[in-house]
């Protein structure tokens, strides 16, 4: 397992410029045929954020949380999410989308969920400098704890690497993968504390609601931009959290490696 994951790295450091280059042009590619281009790719979050400020600070009159104002407590929660959605999203349709590239003998197929992960990045780093943006419009300085943030962007990444090769491989069997994953990822959006606080909860639903793996993420980016809280103030969560993604990885693997050989086939 271990050799494998090192080879793994070595394969994808080989692999670099081609991966760079494939992700470029897969962000390119997204907004191709529109006016305004790739700029739809920040537009639509914004107007997001911007909504939830108006309705939330202007027209509910929220009161602060934790004394910060609602939008601040927000959009540390609302971008790692947006992140995670959209590396799901993409990558249950990459290998229909690049079928030309399966079924190369000599490609390496594993790179396309990887691809998609980094054109997600792209958009992300512009959102996580955003946070620093509208946290210093509101008065609040930067310190050391903001960039504790790419801490928690690398471990998301991470997480979301075993799950998009399963993803990616098993949407070439069943049709109706991405359709679901929608759905899951619907209800997902309600059940992480992005709106609400899950420490407010009674406890046994706190408890059950925090099993929930991007739990960590988002009280992880709130706890570089608002509380100045240590990852590693979070020991026993972020155990658990890298056995959870040590364990989709390894599961990841090993169903796209198993169904590799028949993805060509089935498209």
């Amino acid at each position: 397992m271990v050799l494998g994951f090192c080879q793994f790295l070595k394969d994808l450091i080989k692999d670099r410029e081609l991966l760079f280059r494939l992700s470029i042009n897969d962000f390119k590619a997204k907004y191709a045929g529109s006016i305004f281009g790739i700029i739809w790719a920040f537009v639509q979050p914004l107007i997001t954020i911007l909504v939830f400020w108006f309705v939330f600070e202007m027209g509910f009159k929220s009161v602060p949380i934790d004394n910060f104002p609602f939008i601040l407590w927000f959009v540390p929660a609302y971008i790692p999410w947006i992140f995670f959605n959209d590396i799901l999203m993409s990558t249950s349709n990459c290998l229909y989308e690049y079928n030309y590239l399966v079924k190369k003998v000599k490609f390496r197929v594993s790179i396309l969920p990887i691809m998609k992960i980094v054109s997600a990045f792209f958009v992300h780093i512009f959102f996580v400098l955003f946070i620093f943006l509208i946290f210093g419009m509101y008065g609040y300085g930067i310190n050391a704890y903001f960039f504790q943030s790419f801490y928690y962007t690398f471990a998301l990444i991470v997480f979301c690497m075993g799950l998009s090769w399963a993803v990616s491989a098993l949407s070439v069997f069943f049709k109706d993968m991405t359709q679901l994953i929608s759905v899951i990822l619907q209800i997902g959006f309600w059940i992480t504390p992005i709106f609400w606080n899950a420490d407010k909860m009674d406890s046994w639903i706190g408890k059950l609601l925090k099993i929930n793996p991007i739990y960590y993420i988002i009280r992880g980016y709130r706890d570089s931009f608002l509380y100045g809280v240590p990852f590693w103030h979070r020991i026993n969560t972020s155990i658990y959290f890298w056995m959870v993604t040590i364990i989709l990885f390894v599961f990841g693997t090993l169903i796209f490696k198993k169904l590799r050989p028949h993805l060509a086939d089935e498209l």
